[in-house]
């Protein structure tokens, strides 16, 4: 037992050396840290933000603990313009905590591990507002490795700064840092102002440019769920879209579709599926987007369009500008958004080119929105087996075969060039056409009341007299020079009034008369 004891002796004597050494080993840690990091205190949390951020910082209180970990907090922290502009604060933080390790704060520049904000508001200025002066870059003195805000505020100020801003409450926001100089990836919950709903999104942002924020890059995924369109006055129906983006803040470039399955345009009371499928290019500084193109599958018809979505000076809200094309068609699809009926009165093969004008306001969007175009529909037929009875008798009269039982089930094409507005389209020509006659007129229909108000003419192959049989043709013979046109046949003046349930056919046998004098 004896030769033991020097070997013990030495291991306690080894052990007392390393006890009374660590204290000064962290002292020397700590002398080296302070010697080469400004200590962590308010005036050096102030100083970095403003020079990071280029802005003047306001903060009501701050606390700083190190021991038994590093954790520092505040209240009330303003980031205030520097511009001299009458805008509100960059950002507000009501609440802020921050959690670091000593490896990390010995790290050049320092990670912090964890920050938490709460109350926080963020206020994107007007482009015009930002400044234009190159600034000297500064290489970031920190690292946030992971932040938390839920429940933050993101204000986007319009260029009219009489007009209240685009605000959007954000429920979950994760983002994580990959490195200095790196995007951060982040993870967000928000709700859209109008059509009120969730957007869901992930992706990558950063780093911000202080030269040019608009420049800042991002890019990510979307998922925009029950979108109440209702919240547009005139619309209806519940919208899902998702999709992808990229670019840079003024010039994103999205992708995606969109699946509205019973769309409503606040005419007719009936409900379509709608989907779509996009690629636009957003300016996420002050909104305005680009279509190029949309393609929209309403039931059996394809909508293409192309235009955009811009600010309109001088008034609260966004103008929608597109050119509207839709072939291949089917005129009944149309039919059921814009006439008050369950089911189409006319099937048939139809193309569509229009100009496209939403103007912003509180009215329906039926009397809003302005169309300029022309149509055109082929091999049509009535649903109504009377209607459709009628179509065809004209064709016969029209061909001088009333009793030809051959003729049956008579298509018609029609075409047009009309102009919507005030929930009014006007026709400045509309023809109808079917073997033997051809109907020419002008008018309006209400797309509320539904009123029919039509003038033109209808043009026969056959003599009026050969529109009948029997004795009604013997009486009617002498009235044939009346009504025939050198190079037109038999041209008869007609109206169409009353309402598109219940409309009235009438001959307007006074205007012939009065051409013949």
């Amino acid at each position: 037992m004896q030769p033991e004891r020097p070997a013990t002796r030495h291991g306690v004597f080894r052990t007392v050396i390393i006890v009374l050494g660590v204290p000064f080993l962290l002292a020397a840690i700590l002398v080296i840290y302070f010697w080469r990091f400004p200590p962590l205190n308010r005036e050096w949390v102030v100083e970095t933000l403003e020079k990071h951020y280029q802005c003047d910082i306001e903060l009501k209180s701050f606390s700083a603990s190190f021991s038994p970990a590093i954790s520092i907090a505040g209240e009330g922290l303003v980031l205030k313009r520097r511009d001299g502009a009458n805008l509100p604060p960059l950002a507000f933080i009501r609440k802020f905590s921050v959690s670091a390790d000593w490896l990390g704060l010995l790290r050049q520049p320092r990670h912090f591990r964890q920050v938490r904000l709460e109350g926080l508001v963020m206020v994107v200025p007007p482009r015009q507002s930002q400044a234009q002066a190159k600034k000297e870059r500064q290489v970031s003195p920190f690292v946030l490795d992971e932040v938390f805000a839920d429940g933050a505020i993101l204000s986007i100020l319009p260029a009219n700064l009489n007009k209240p801003p685009h605000v959007f409450e954000i429920h979950q926001l994760r983002m994580q840092s990959a490195g200095l100089g790196q995007p951060m990836s982040f993870q967000v919950t928000l709700t859209n102002p109008k059509p009120v709903g969730q957007i869901q999104s992930s992706g990558r942002f950063g780093p911000w440019n202080t030269d040019d924020p608009s420049l800042t890059p991002i890019s990510g995924n979307y998922t925009f769920s029950h979108a109440d369109l209702s919240t547009i006055r005139g619309l209806g129906g519940t919208l899902s879209s998702h999709g992808s983006y990229e670019g840079v803040l003024s010039q994103i470039r999205v992708q995606g579709e969109t699946d509205t399955p019973e769309f409503d345009l606040g005419i007719s009371g009936n409900k379509l599926r709608l989907k779509t499928q996009f690629s636009a290019v957003v300016d996420g500084v002050d909104g305005d987007t680009l279509l190029r193109p949309v393609s929209a599958q309403l039931l059996g018809s394809t909508i293409v369009a192309r235009g955009g979505v811009t600010q309109v000076a001088g008034r609260n809200g966004r103008i929608i500008l597109l050119d509207v094309s839709a072939k291949p068609a089917r005129l009944e699809d149309f039919l059921h958004l814009a006439v008050k009926s369950a089911t189409p009165s006319i099937i048939g093969a139809a193309s569509v080119q229009t100009k496209f004008d939403l103007h912003p306001g509180e009215e329906e969007v039926a009397k809003r929105l302005k169309l300029d175009g022309s149509f055109s529909v082929q091999s049509a037929r009535f649903a109504n087996p009377e209607v459709e009875a009628k179509i065809t008798s004209l064709s016969r009269r029209g061909q001088g075969k009333p009793r030809d039982d051959d003729l049956q089930n008579a298509r018609f094409d029609m075409q047009g060039h009309f102009v919507l507005a005030n929930s009014q389209v006007t026709f400045s020509s509309l023809s109808f056409s079917v073997p033997g006659a051809t109907v020419q007129l002008q008018g309006t229909f209400g797309l509320l009341s539904q009123a029919l108000d039509f003038h033109g003419t209808l043009h026969l192959q056959a003599k009026v007299s050969q529109t009948t049989t029997g004795i009604k043709s013997l009486l009617l013979k002498p009235v044939n020079p009346l009504f025939e046109r050198e190079g037109a046949g038999t041209v008869l003046p007609i109206k169409i009034t009353g309402t598109r349930e219940e409309p009235s056919f009438r001959l307007e046998i006074g205007k012939a008369l009065k051409r013949e004098k």
